[in-house]
């Protein structure tokens, strides 16, 4: 079973045991009708669980946990920018957020510094959308509906697809921003996202991620270990997901390598000058990541889950549907 990164914790349950800290997607398009712009959307925190008829909780986010989108500028898999929010808890139970930009080699740190671009501004829980701007960035925090499209049962049952999209009624917390692509530099650029929680010895990285699908799928009994991990290791990981590539796709050991290889290190190539789509150039909310993931991780034996996207999505910012009641 896998999902694009829900339920990346063991057992298909919540990293840390926290569906707040749990990273679902991450998605980077051009802003449409302005090639001038991108967004960048983080979503975490699915509103349900895999192997559990349950909600999770209704706080949106977890206070005093970061919420990171990392950019590498230079191609070495390492940031050379961030962007960095923090939510907090007023008294009446409404979350505020905090954006923070890092520059430099400070990006490849941990958040907390930085240039404070918006302060404590509303998160969003009804269907409407509270969306603040500040020059040229705008900013969405809140639940939405899920963008993500997959016959999760199907998968269960030996990936024997009916077209049933589990994601259909499910809601996630979603970090939309908008942004000039003046901050990302004239070329390709590499983004990946993280989470990370406050605990006693510090900050410990609960999730993170870049490309959909991998990080349940593939790294095995190492799934601690890579959901801990940098980018710029993940040449560590290339034997564990050969692996399980020659386990599910009957793959050659060479070819079984040669394709770990190409999904790590586990980073979103994105070049805002060049139209979007996955996995070439980033990745939009109606690209079947599904489709290709499924083909590639069987060797083509299957391929296709007979679901598509969502039909609730925006034409504006930010993008995703209203939430589900």
């Amino acid at each position: 079973m896998t999902m694009s990164h829900h339920a990346s914790g063991p057992n298909f349950g919540f990293p840390r045991g926290d569906a707040r800290l749990d990273m679902t997607d991450l998605y980077a398009f051009t802003k449409p009708g302005d090639p001038a712009k991108s967004i960048i959307v983080l979503n975490v925190h699915p509103s349900f669980a895999l192997n559990s008829p349950e909600p999770t909780t209704t706080e949106p986010f977890a206070p005093g946990a970061l919420y990171e989108v990392k950019v590498d500028t230079d191609g070495d898999a390492v940031a050379d920018l961030a962007y960095s929010v923090q939510f907090a808890s007023a008294d009446d139970a409404k979350q505020t957020a905090t954006v923070r930009r890092v520059q430099g080699v400070q990006a490849a740190g941990v958040g907390e510094e930085g240039e404070v671009i918006v302060q404590q501004i509303p998160v969003s829980v009804g269907r409407e959308a509270v969306v603040t701007e500040a020059g040229e960035y705008r900013f969405f925090f809140g639940w939405r509906s899920d963008p993500f499209f997959f016959d999760v049962n199907g998968n269960f049952n030996h990936m024997q697809f009916t077209g049933d999209d589990f994601f259909l009624d499910k809601n996630v917390c979603s970090i939309v921003i908008e942004l000039p692509n003046a901050d990302l530099g004239s070329r390709r650029v590499g983004i990946w996202a993280r989470t990370l929680d406050k605990t006693a010895e510090g900050w410990v990285q609960a999730d993170r991620g870049g490309r959909p699908l991998q990080a349940v799928f593939l790294p095995g009994d190492e799934r601690e270990a890579y959901l801990s991990g940098e980018p710029a290791d993940d040449g560590r990981f290339i034997g564990v997901f050969a692996h399980q590539l020659g386990h599910t796709g009957d793959y050659t050991p060479e070819d079984a390598v040669s394709v770990a290889r190409k999904l790590l290190p586990d980073i979103l190539s994105y070049d805002p000058r060049r139209p979007t789509r996955f996995p070439d150039n980033g990745r939009t909310l109606t690209d079947d990541v599904v489709d290709g993931f499924l083909s590639m991780l069987s060797n083509g034996k299957v391929t296709g889950d007979k679901v598509g996207p969502h039909g609730d999505l925006l034409d504006e910012f930010p993008y995703l549907g209203p939430p589900h009641a």
